[in-house]
């Protein structure tokens, strides 16, 4: 394991074996390979994987080994995952005693983590009280109703919201927006709900977001949430008008749905598009129809905005829609039907999604033209044309494009291709290493005097 290495991975947020990789290698039984990569090139998502699938086995022993080269070199994030498997190998003491925070000048985020350790430890008294000291702060607070959801301690919770309330509505009474504790409302509204006391948590949170102006906008979200779950349907049709349909319409028609009322749904949204005809009301409808199986009556409802200067939100969630559930034919029945125009600078994406659909088909030869032709293509034309013959299912063809090009890149596809050939070991052996990869990646640019950056927190 190079330190170096993996100190640059941290700062670039470089996945190496990324968690699709990992999950992949997974699904084909080969966890050996996994925890040999894990500790031979020291990828992050393979420790994590490693140690996922050996704990759900019961192997406690060597998802610690897996683990131990991590915690050694600093990893915070690898000290709380042995902290896991020490809790779930039934050893309580020694995961609380590894990552207990010091009495004094401890990080806000260690003394949470602990205190959520604790409730897995079944010590939930203990986590609540571990937490009180920090409330003043106003962000533990979260924490507490987190922790503590299914753990039968909400009236404590609530009991120690309620001087937090107070000091809310003191301030506001007094003229005064911006109070730490200004989401005490919708974190005790939720506590209410989990206790079984949906009404009481509706009266309180609509009596706070709709008659004060020191309200927030995630109280107002939540509120409205809590009408569509609790089929309070004619409150949040009176919410759902006038000013608020833009944001509420389609949280109002969608609980229609899941309350049995689809037919009024539609009717709902079509009569919003006659008065008022706003992209959302259409991107809404149609991909709702679409998600219905209705890909017709989807296309024309948003047929009218797929020649708008920007179609994103209407044409590419129906694509994105059939891309995700693999439906290939659907997909070039909407690129070619009439009423789908690519606008300016819209049609190289067509044409990805048009070479796409075609490979799925099984189409392969056209589909390659089709992508060869895009006088821009989203990544280097040798590896588009190898994920086309793999979608295709012509993996030996996708195997030989890659090997031919040898890039970092193309590398990271071959993997894939390999791993679903049966060759994982192989697979392992092609990806290439983090110094590789540190090695391709270009230099960032310099940033000039008097320019502002970012300064990016490593994820260890």
């Amino acid at each position: 394991m190079n330190v170096d290495d993996l100190g640059w991975q941290a700062i670039e947020y470089d996945d190496g074996l990324s968690t699709r990789s990992v999950n992949l290698l997974l699904e084909h039984g080969r966890l050996d390979l996994v925890v040999r990569v894990a500790a031979e090139r020291g990828e992050w998502p393979c420790a994590e994987g490693a140690v996922r699938e050996l704990c759900r086995a019961g192997e406690f022993g060597r998802a610690l080994d897996v683990m131990e080269p991590f915690v050694a070199i600093g990893s915070r994030d690898a000290l709380w995952a042995k902290a896991e498997i020490l809790l779930q190998a039934g050893r309580p003491e020694e995961a609380l005693d590894l990552v207990r925070p010091g009495e004094a000048g401890s990080a806000w985020k260690d003394r949470d983590d602990f205190a959520g350790l604790l409730v897995k430890a079944g010590r939930v008294d203990e986590a609540i009280e571990s937490l009180v000291p920090g409330l003043e702060g106003g962000g533990t607070l979260s924490v507490l109703v987190e922790i503590t959801e299914g753990q039968d301690r909400d009236e404590r919770v609530l009991e120690l919201m309620a001087p937090l309330a107070d000091s809310v509505r003191q301030a506001r009474d007094e003229g005064q927006c911006g109070h730490p504790f200004s989401h005490v409302w919708e974190l005790r509204a939720r506590v209410l709900e989990r206790a079984g006391r949906a009404d009481e948590a509706i009266r309180i949170l609509g009596e706070e977001t709709v008659a004060h102006r020191c309200s927030t906008q995630k109280a107002f979200t939540d509120y409205v949430g809590l009408l569509a779950r609790h089929g309070r349907l004619d409150q949040l049709r009176q919410l759902a008008t006038g000013q608020n349909a833009h944001d509420l319409l389609d949280i109002y028609a969608g609980a229609l749905r899941a309350h049995g009322r689809a037919e009024d749904a539609e009717a709902v949204m079509r009569d919003a598009i006659a008065a008022d005809d706003w992209v959302g009301y259409r991107a809404w409808l149609s991909s709702t129809l679409l998600t219905d199986g209705r890909l017709d009556d989807a296309i024309a409802v948003a047929e009218p905005g797929f020649s708008w200067y920007d179609c994103s939100n209407l044409l590419y969630p129906l694509v994105v829609r059939l891309l995700l559930f693999d439906r290939p034919e659907d997909l070039l029945y909407l690129l070619d039907h009439p009423s789908v125009v690519a606008h300016q600078d819209h049609a190289e994406f067509q044409q990805w999604w048009r070479a796409w659909a075609l490979a799925g088909l099984g189409r392969v030869d056209e589909s390659i033209a089709v992508a060869a032709a895009d006088p821009e293509p989203w990544s280097d034309p040798r590896i588009v044309k190898a994920g086309l013959l793999a979608r295709a299912g012509r993996l030996d063809d996708a195997a030989g494009e890659l090997r031919a090009l040898g890039t970092v890149e193309a590398r990271r596809e071959l993997f894939e291709v390999l791993v679903r050939q049966g060759r994982a070991g192989e697979a392992v052996d092609v990806h290439p290493t983090a110094a590789e990869r540190r090695a391709a990646r270009p230099e960032p640019r310099p940033v000039p005097a008097g320019e502002s950056g970012y300064a990016l927190e490593p994820p260890f």
